[in-house]
C-alpha cells in the first residue's frame, strides 16, 4: 500500500551553494539573500497594533481557568507605559531588567517595554530559583548583570531566590504576593504613568545593533555565559523563516506553546514568530513532566494550533493522550500546517506513532520538520523546508547564513556566520574570542554531514556533539547521539533518557534515566502509586528493557554500536550539578563526571544485580 499523500504547503525550494574546501569539508550558503525587513521587533508590534488592533496576541490561563487575553493594541500601549517606567528608572545595558519567572503576559509586557526603551532584558531559568538548592548559578548571573530591576510573577514563590541575592540598590517588582521582608513594587505600578516623549526618542534610537536580551547558556562547564542578542539577530531569523516557510503569509499563525522564554527556542524562535507574523500565542502552562503534561493536553483540547513546536520528550509524553482521545487528536492536527521538533532527534518510533495519529485525522501526512542552531544564533542557522522521511535531517542554511563544515576529530564541525550570530558574551572577552575561528565563523561544537554529497540540496544530517563521542579500547569511535536515540527507541517506553559510557573501555554501557510513566505502563500490576525505585527493581521491567536492548544489538552487532550493559537510576538528573536543563536536555559529560561511581559499577568485572546485561552486548 502506498503512503498517504502530504497536505499541500507552500515552501521555498531546497537550494544551496556548496563549495568544497581545501583540506576537506564544505562551505554551504543559501543562494537567497534576506529581503528588506523591519529593523527591529518594535516595528512589528506597532504594525500589528495598527493593522489588527483587536486580534489576540497573547493568552494565558487566569485564576478561574479561562483565558486572559492581550490584544496587539493593548500590548503596544501597555508596553509603552512600561518603557516609560524603565526609562525613569535608568534601566539600560549596564543596569538591565532581570526576569526570574516562567512565561506569562506580564513577562511579555516587560520584554516589549524594555525593547521600546532600548534596554536589555535577561530572562533567567526559573529552575535556578525554584529547583536549585544553592542558587549558585543565579547569584553568578546576578553579579554579572548588575541589574537595576528584578521581576518575579509571584513574590512568595520566588522569595527564597530573592533572599539569596544582594538586592541593595535593586528594585524588585512582582505581579502578585509580595515576598515577606523584601520591599517590592507592584507590576501595575510600572503601568501607572503614560508614555511620554522619552519613549518616542528611545524608539527612534533603536537599530539592528540594539541589544534586546541577555540569554544564558551554561554549556558543558556549568558556568552560565550571557549571550548578547541584538535586534539584527532576531529580525534576520524571522525574515529568513518567512522566506523559506512561505505558508506563514497565508494566515496568522496560532501557537499553543510551553517552551520557556529563557531559552532561545521558545523565547526567540516561537515568540518572535508570532509577533513578526501577527499571530496568536496561547501560553501553555503545562510541560513534559508528570502532572504537567495533563495541562498541555487540556490546552490543546481547547485550542487548535496551526503550528506546533515541541521537543522529542514532549511528544513522547503527549502521545498516550493523543492515542486514546480522538477529540484531542482532531483539535491538535485538524488545522496544523507544520509539526516541528528540535533539541534532539525524534526517534523513528515516535515519528511513526505521530504520523499514524495525523493520518487518522487528516487522511494525509503533514509537514514535519526540524531546524538547528543555538542561543548564539538566535536560534536558527539551518532549517528544513522540504519533505523528509524521518528525523535527523536539520535542513539547509537559512537566507543570509553560511555554514562551514571543518574536519575535526574524524568528523565535520559545523561553524556559522551571518546576521543571526551573536557579537559575543556579555562582559567576557576571553570566551567571545574563543568562540570564533580565524575567519569569523562561530564554533558550534556540533558535527554534521551532507545527507547526499552528490546532491547537497538534500540537506545536512546532525552528527552529534564533537565533544561527546569517544573511542573504545579498540580505537573505534562511538557515535553517542545516534546510539542514545536508538537505545531509547529500542526500550520504549521505559527509558526517558540515557547517557552513553565506555571511553577507553572494551564495551559500551548506558546509565539510564527511566520514564516513570513508561515503567508504570509496562508494570500495571505495580499500581499507579509505585515509585521509580520500586519499579526499576522489578524483574519483569528489567527483562523487558533487556529484551529491547538485545533486539538493538541484533540489528547493530558492531563493537561501536552494541550495548553491553545498562544501569537504571532512580535519582533524577540534578540541575545544580548541570546534569539537565529545564527543557530536559541531558549534559552527558556532567552526568558521567558526577556519577563516576555508577560508571565503575556499570563496568565492574563481576556486575552486580542492578546491572542489566542484554544478549549480544559482548560483555
Amino acid at each position: 500500500m502506498s503512503a498517504p499523500p502530504y497536505a499541500p504547503i507552500d515552501l521555498a525550494p531546497a537550494r544551496v551553494t556548496a563549495t568544497p574546501l581545501a583540506g576537506g569539508g564544505w562551505l554551504l550558503e543559501s543562494p537567497d539573500k534576506l529581503t528588506p525587513h523591519w529593523p527591529h521587533l518594535v516595528a512589528a508590534l506597532v504594525h500589528w497594533a495598527e493593522a489588527a488592533p483587536a486580534r489576540t496576541f497573547l493568552a494565558e490561563r487566569d485564576a478561574g481557568g479561562g483565558w486572559r487575553r492581550l490584544t496587539y493594541a493593548d500590548a503596544a500601549a501597555q508596553s509603552a507605559r512600561i518603557a516609560q517606567a524603565l526609562l525613569d528608572r535608568g534601566i539600560s545595558a549596564d543596569r538591565p531588567a532581570m526576569v526570574l519567572s516562567d512565561n506569562g503576559i506580564d513577562h511579555a509586557l516587560l520584554l516589549l517595554g524594555a525593547m521600546q526603551a532600548g534596554a536589555p532584558l535577561a530572562p533567567i531559568s526559573p529552575a535556578y530559583s525554584l529547583m536549585s538548592q544553592d542558587h549558585g548559578k543565579l547569584r553568578h548571573i546576578f553579579a554579572l548583570l548588575r541589574p537595576g530591576l528584578v521581576y518575579a510573577s509571584d513574590g512568595q514563590k520566588f522569595a527564597r531566590a530573592l533572599a539569596a541575592l544582594d538586592l541593595k540598590g535593586v528594585e524588585v517588582a512582582v505581579s502578585a504576593n509580595p515576598p515577606a521582608g523584601i520591599a517590592a513594587t507592584a507590576f501595575s505600578d510600572l503601568l501607572a504613568a503614560p508614555a511620554g516623549p522619552a519613549v518616542a526618542t528611545a524608539r527612534s534610537a533603536l537599530g539592528p545593533d540594539t541589544i534586546v536580551k541577555f540569554l544564558f547558556t551554561s554549556g558543558s562547564t556549568g558556568i552560565p555565559k550571557g549571550v548578547v542578542n541584538t535586534q539584527r539577530m532576531l529580525c534576520s531569523n524571522q525574515q529568513g523563516l518567512t522566506q523559506i516557510w512561505r505558508f506563514l503569509a497565508a494566515r496568522p499563525p496560532v501557537l499553543v506553546d510551553w517552551l520557556p522564554w529563557n531559552h532561545t527556542f521558545g523565547g526567540n524562535h516561537n515568540f518572535n514568530l508570532v509577533l513578526w507574523n501577527g499571530g496568536t500565542m496561547y501560553i501553555d502552562d503545562g510541560k513534559p513532566a508528570p502532572g504537567l503534561i495533563d495541562r498541555t493536553a487540556r490546552n490543546l483540547g481547547e485550542i487548535a494550533p496551526t503550528i506546533y513546536f515541541n521537543v522529542p520528550r514532549g511528544y513522547d509524553m503527549l502521545l498516550p493522550f493523543l492515542e486514546r482521545d480522538a477529540d484531542l487528536r482532531r483539535r491538535l492536527f485538524g488545522e496544523l500546517d507544520l509539526l516541528h521538533y528540535a533539541g534532539a532527534a525524534l526517534p523513528r518510533s515516535l515519528w511513526e506513532r505521530l504520523e499514524a495519529q495525523i493520518v487518522a485525522v487528516r487522511g494525509q501526512r503533514i509537514f514535519m520538520a526540524s531546524s538547528w542552531g543555538s542561543t548564539e544564533t538566535a536560534p536558527m542557522a539551518t532549517a528544513v523546508h522540504y519533505r523528509i522521511a524521518e528525523a535527523g535531517n536539520i535542513g539547509l542554511p537559512a537566507p543570509g547564513v553560511a555554514v562551514k563544515l571543518v574536519p575535526e576529530s574524524g568528523r565535520l564541525e559545523m561553524r556559522v556566520k551571518g546576521p543571526n550570530v551573536t557579537p559575543g558574551y556579555w562582559r567576557d572577552p576571553a570566551q567571545t574570542a574563543a568562540a570564533f575561528d580565524a575567519d569569523g565563523y562561530l564554533r558550534m561544537g556540533d558535527a554534521g554531514r551532507l545527507a547526499d554529497p552528490a546532491d547537497p540540496a538534500r540537506g545536512l544530517v546532525f552528527d552529534g556533539r564533537i565533544g561527546e563521542n569517544f573511542k573504545l579500547m579498540s580505537g573505534t569511535w562511538v557515535e553517542v547521539g545516534t546510539l542514545r536515540v536508538g537505545a531509547i527507541a529500542a526500550a520504549q517506553p521505559a527509558i526517558q533518557d540515557a547517557v552513553v559510557a565506555g571511553h577507553d573501555r572494551e564495551n559500551i554501557g548506558l546509565l539510564v534515566f527511566p520514564s516513570l510513566a513508561g515503567c508504570r505502563a509496562l508494570c500495571p500490576e505495580a499500581g499507579a502509586e509505585a515509585t521509580l525505585a520500586e519499579l526499576i527493581a522489578r524483574p519483569a521491567l528489567r527483562e523487558k528493557i533487556a529484551a529491547g536492548l538485545a533486539a538493538w544489538n541484533r540489528a547493530h552487532p558492531g563493537n561501536s554500536t552494541r550495548i553491553a550493559r545498562a544501569l537504571l537510576m532512580a535519582e533524577p538528573p540534578s540541575i545544580d550539578a548541570n546534569e539537565i536543563t529545564d527543557k530536559g536536555y541531558i549534559n552527558q559529560r556532567a552526568v558521567l563526571t558526577r556519577r563516576a561511581a555508577l560508571v565503575e559499577r556499570l563496568f565492574a568485572g563481576k556486575p552486580g544485580p542492578d546491572v542489566i546485561a542484554p544478549a549480544g552486548g559482548g560483555a
